[in-house]
């Protein structure tokens, strides 16, 4: 079995966050990046469960994004992944990364593509679904259990209110989140081992780019907080109705 996990870059969560250039970029200076947790955490570690799982089971990683990326993509290969692609682009366009990711995916004839179900920095939440339209795959979000019976995934899925179960013929693309797998951090011979495994650059294939970003804001400063003596209860209901209008 193939599978191809798709990683992505992100901030650390602790990050302070500023913006450049009139709040047109992010500002990455002294920032730590990290691989994005639901990509490293719930699909490449999957991944590597059904690789120890199912003999002969492969792993490829892939990213698009710029060689600052090579050091986030060699911690995934150090967790677990056999060998890994880069494309060498610099976007932030969901359409576009989705069609650099299935121009891959084509050229290798996957079995299972696996994605976070978003990334902590856009939250878009988009790239999956777009992956499985371009290469006319059945896609399923939100993952929280994958199995397989023969060539037939078995899926969980949180939908409101409860749990779905999906079962679908491979190949499929399946985005996944927290109960997928548990975290794992890798070893001293798995990070002497990813130094040696290939990274393979490729230049970007021919793609429309749907948007672009405008302008960045942080969100408004929280309020200061009143205290209301417990002697007063009216002076609490007043500033609920007046100031918070709750009531």
């Amino acid at each position: 079995m193939k599978i191809l996990v798709c990683i992505s870059k992100t901030p650390d969560t602790t990050a302070k966050i500023a913006f450049a250039d009139n709040n047109t970029k992010f500002a990455s200076a002294g920032v730590q990046w990290i691989i994005n947790p639901y990509d490293e955490w719930y699909a490449l570690v999957r991944a590597i469960e059904l690789k120890e799982a199912v003999a002969g089971t492969v792993i490829h990683l892939v990213t698009v994004g710029t060689a600052d990326c090579d050091p986030i993509i060699r911690k995934a290969l150090a967790l677990g992944g056999d060998e890994a692609i880069r494309v060498n682009s610099d976007s932030h366009d969901s359409y576009y990364i989705a069609s650099q990711i299935a121009t891959i995916a084509k050229e290798n004839k996957y079995d299972l593509i696996l994605t976070g179900k978003e990334t902590i920095d856009y939250n878009g939440s988009s790239i999956g679904g777009m992956v499985a339209e371009l290469l006319d795959l059945p896609y399923v979000s939100l993952a929280t259990k994958f199995n397989l019976e023969g060539n037939d995934a078995i899926i969980i899925r949180e939908v409101d209110g409860g749990e779905e179960t999906d079962k679908v013929q491979l190949p499929v693309v399946v985005s996944c989140q927290k109960g997928m797998a548990e975290q794992r951090i890798p070893n001293m011979k798995g990070i002497m081992g990813a130094r040696t495994k290939p990274l393979k650059v490729v230049e970007p294939a021919a793609s429309d780019t749907f948007t672009s970003i405008a302008s960045f804001a942080l969100p408004p400063a929280k309020a200061g907080v009143k205290l209301v003596s417990a002697d007063h209860p009216e002076e609490l209901v007043r500033l609920l109705h007046e100031e918070a209008k709750v009531i």
